[in-house]
C-alpha cells in the first residue's frame, strides 16, 4: 500500500499557512494547545449555521486573536454587531479570560464557498444523511466546484453507501490533482455522515492552482 500524508500538512509553511501562530515553552505548550483545540471545538458547534470553514489563532504576550473564516458573516456578526459581542462574552467565560482587551475576534469572509474543501465535504455529508443518491451528489458537487474556478477536485465516499449491505468505496474526480507538487494549493477535508446504516466517510480534495513559495 502507498504511504499517505495529509495534503495540507505537507504544504504548511509553503502553500498552506499555520492555523495556530504562537510560541510557548515546554511548561505551557500543552495547556496552550489544549486551549486552541477547545476554541475550535466550541466555535465549530456554536457557529454551524454560519458555515465555518476554518479557524486561525494568533497569540502575543497579552493578546489572543481568533480569525473565523465563515461563508455567512452576517450570521456571525448579527444585527448591529450584537452576535459578535455575545460570542466574545461567551468565549471570555469559557476560556476564563478576565480582560476583554485580551481577546479579539476577527470574522473573515470566504470568497467562494465551493472552493472550501471543509464546506464542500460538509455539504456532501448533509445530502447523504438526507438519503440522496451518492453518485448524483458527487457529480453535482464536482460540477459546482469546477465552475467555481478549481483546477481539479476529487471526492471519495466510503462506507455503507445508499444503505448497502456491504461497505464499499466510491470516488469521482475531475481536472488535475498533483499531490506531489508542493507549489500547488491543495485544500483537503474529511467529514463523517451519520446515516441510518452507519457512518459514511466523505473526503474532498480541491486544487486551487499554483502559488508562489
Amino acid at each position: 500500500m502507498g504511504q499517505k500524508i495529509h495534503p495540507v500538512g505537507l504544504r504548511i509553511g509553503g502553500a498552506a499557512p499555520w492555523k495556530s501562530r504562537w510560541f510557548a515553552d515546554s511548561r505551557k505548550y500543552k495547556e496552550t494547545l489544549r486551549e486552541d483545540l477547545k476554541i475550535r471545538e466550541i466555535l465549530m458547534k456554536k457557529l454551524k449555521t454560519a458555515g465555518v470553514a476554518n479557524i486561525e489563532i494568533e497569540r502575543s504576550i497579552n493578546k489572543l486573536k481568533v480569525f473565523i473564516f465563515v461563508a455567512r458573516p452576517g450570521v456571525l456578526i448579527g444585527r448591529g454587531g450584537t452576535g459578535l459581542t455575545e460570542l466574545k462574552k461567551f468565549l471570555l467565560k469559557e476560556l476564563k479570560i478576565k480582560s476583554e482587551n485580551a481577546l479579539e475576534i476577527a470574522p473573515q469572509d470566504i470568497r467562494s464557498v465551493d472552493l472550501s474543501a471543509y464546506l464542500v465535504a460538509q455539504g456532501v455529508a448533509e445530502q447523504l444523511i438526507r438519503r440522496l443518491p451518492a453518485q448524483r451528489v458527487m457529480n453535482q458537487t464536482i460540477d459546482r466546484v469546477m465552475r467555481a474556478g478549481a483546477k481539479g477536485v476529487r471526492v471519495v465516499v466510503s462506507g455503507r453507501i445508499n444503505g448497502a449491505e456491504i461497505a464499499r468505496r466510491e470516488w469521482k474526480a475531475s481536472g488535475v490533482m498533483p499531490l506531489h507538487t508542493l507549489r500547488q494549493d491543495i485544500d483537503f477535508a474529511s467529514f463523517p455522515a451519520l446515516t441510518k446504516s452507519g457512518f459514511v466517510g466523505v473526503k474532498v480534495w480541491i486544487n486551487k492552482g499554483e502559488v508562489e513559495i
